[in-house]
């Protein structure tokens, strides 16, 4: 497994560049005048959404309504040009405009040339259309919430691949995405890895049934005491946010929406688990580029999750590439300072697919 380590005093972060993931800390985005971001970028955000003065959204076919997405293209964007794809799925409590914090950032690496120039596209995954900590996490499955997964690998890849050039070959197509939208990626991306070759999360769920062999969800990873849970425990707490702590987080509200209850609940969390996925699908070595970046000090404790699903693959011979910022929490800040590594990452991935 390779890691950097990021330390918080060594890496500085400008507020135009922060991440927005503030999934659980209440905060919501400020409105975007798109009109006035456009004029900033070299690249342009197109406007498929309700959010702007217009009624622009995608009919989601799966979904049975109207859905926001934004599209950005880099500079010099040509039809006669084919271009890499990145799906980018937002976290909870969010929905597509946060989206528009990140995109001055990744258009100012991809007009430097430090990214290849590439198509990216944000949908809406909300449950109802809206960004709220009240709404039930649709985790971009199929489930009693609706048809997200559906939606995503049909409605959102038909209107990306029809509507703009973009590269056939799977290596030119990345699905990445924060916290939820981590989780959205990576069983998406296993369960379509011949569509997709290139999956990427910051702040992931990676291994829902992580535990240690007392059954606490909350340890540290450790190999020599790594177990998977086996029960369902509703009530129990996964997470706490505020002053001391005051405001926590049940299994049954991350679990429930999607997965239901009763005694065939954790079979069912097992078979869309990424940690699991990746015996179940058979992911081979070489055939998805894996990268994830997490804080190791994760309210949700997706730090061990992260590591536990990074050792689990290279029990198979894959390679996952992870970075990990020391005291990084569940929050935007974290998320912010992995943005360098992700491009610097990505850039050979992409590189052999960039128009020319």
């Amino acid at each position: 497994m390779f890691a950097f380590r990021v330390t918080w005093l060594c890496v500085l972060v400008a507020t135009s560049n922060v991440l927005a993931v503030g999934w659980l800390s209440g905060d919501h985005e400020a409105p975007v005048d798109l009109k006035h971001l456009n004029r900033h970028l070299k690249g342009q955000v197109h406007d498929y959404t309700a959010n702007h003065g217009q009624d622009a959204r995608i009919l989601s076919a799966a979904l049975g309504q109207r859905r926001n997405l934004y599209v950005y293209v880099p500079p010099g964007y040509s039809a006669d040009k084919r271009y890499p794809l990145v799906i980018w799925l937002h976290g909870l409590a969010q929905d597509e405009t946060s989206f528009l914090s990140i995109v001055p950032t990744l258009d100012r690496e991809i007009a430097s040339g430090s990214l290849p120039k590439c198509v990216i596209v944000a949908p809406d995954g909300t449950y109802r259309g809206k960004a709220s900590l009240k709404e039930p996490p649709p985790m971009y499955l199929n489930s009693p919430l609706g048809k997200f997964e559906d939606y995503i690998m049909y409605d959102v890849w038909n209107h990306a691949t029809g509507k703009y050039s973009i590269r056939i070959e799977k290596q030119a197509h990345v699905l990445a995405g924060a916290s939820m939208g981590a989780f959205g990626a990576f069983n998406l991306g296993i369960k379509y890895k011949n569509d997709f070759g290139v999956i990427a999360g910051v702040l992931p769920p990676l291994n829902l049934r992580y535990a240690d062999r007392r059954g606490r969800t909350d340890s540290n990873y450790d190999p020599s005491t790594f177990a998977w849970l086996k029960e369902y425990r509703p009530d129990s707490t996964v997470a706490r946010f505020g002053p001391l702590g005051m405001v926590a987080v049940k299994q049954r509200q991350l679990i429930a929406p999607v997965f239901g209850e009763g005694p065939d609940v954790i079979a069912r969390v097992a078979a869309e688990n990424p940690a699991e996925m990746l015996y179940s699908h058979d992911v081979k070595p070489g055939e998805l580029e894996m990268f994830v970046g997490y804080g190791d000090r994760d309210e949700f404790n997706f730090d061990a999750q992260a590591e536990s699903f990074a050792a689990i693959a290279l029990g198979k011979g894959i390679k996952v590439h992870t970075v990990l910022v020391q005291g990084g929490k569940h929050d935007k800040e974290t998320a912010a300072l992995m943005i360098p590594n992700f491009v610097e990452w990505l850039r050979p991935k992409l590189k052999p697919y960039a128009p020319k």
